[in-house]
């Protein structure tokens, strides 16, 4: 039976038009999914859906969409991080939120949440380290977590009144609806890579993937050691920020969502 699929030049490109043929009629493609961005059931027999691939050195993978989250498209992924997706999905490993480590090695804690700000609702990653984090090449213990960041073009934050502006060349990559990086600038102005990269998925919540994938833009929020803490609810994370802000402990940027 026909699909009533979108597979955009991109993809029909990507897969060639055999392939895309076959998908249009049904011989393929799924009548029930779950879509990639909104993790919510979807049927392409009686509903709009979008074809997205997502693309590693070796690996792709196709999934689907309602066409109302996302537009099909080619989404590009490194390899590790797309073979974490596959595995996620066909249950190969648990779901769970594990800290990554940056490009200084050390060990990041991630933290979502939507956080209000100017009586709109934004989503937002608060980064804080498990310890301190000295300069790299420096013999110090001294804690330069927050210098480092202010360096690369992060925001010192006062108080939470205003949105922090955006930092050109990081990203935020939401792959298959669940969390995996965050990305900055190659050497060079290169490929980007990972300054923090999830060991495994990180779960968000619906609410979370709907205003990302709305504004298609995340807040990342870095503070020192000891600062925020894990709060169990966001309105505890929020005035955590707010005392963090206060006490000169918090920056901040805006990036751009990669991926869905």
């Amino acid at each position: 039976m026909p699909r009533m699929l979108d597979v955009s030049a991109d993809v029909r490109a990507e897969i060639g038009d055999e392939e895309a043929d076959r998908l249009l009629v049904g011989e393929n493609s799924p009548g029930s999914y779950d879509c990639t961005s909104c993790r919510t059931p979807g049927d392409s027999e009686t509903e709009r859906t979008s074809t997205v691939l997502f693309i590693g050195e070796e690996t792709a993978v196709l999934a689907f969409a309602h066409a109302t989250c996302i537009p099909s498209q080619v989404v590009k992924v490194a390899e590790d991080q797309l073979q974490g997706a596959v595995r996620s999905i066909t249950g190969g490993e648990p779901q769970a939120a594990a800290p990554g480590t940056g490009g200084d090695q050390a060990v990041l804690g991630v933290t979502s949440g939507l956080v209000l700000i100017d009586n709109q609702l934004h989503p937002a990653l608060v980064v804080e380290p498990t310890g301190p984090i000295a300069r790299p090449g420096s013999a110090g213990t001294a804690d330069e977590f927050l210098p480092l960041l202010v360096e690369q073009g992060f925001q010192p934050i006062g108080d939470l009144g205003r949105a922090p502006r955006a930092l050109a060349g990081w990203s935020v990559l939401l792959a298959m609806g669940q969390l995996h990086a965050v990305l900055q600038p190659g050497t060079g102005g290169g490929t980007p890579v990972a300054w923090w990269q999830a060991h495994q998925p990180l779960q968000v919540t619906s609410d979370w993937r709907a205003a990302a994938n709305k504004s298609r833009t995340v807040l990342v929020f870095a503070a020192p050691v000891g600062s925020i803490g894990q709060q169990p609810r966001e309105d505890l994370l929020r005035d955590a920020l707010d005392k963090a802000a206060a006490n000169g402990r918090l920056v901040a940027a805006a990036m751009p969502l990669a991926g869905t």
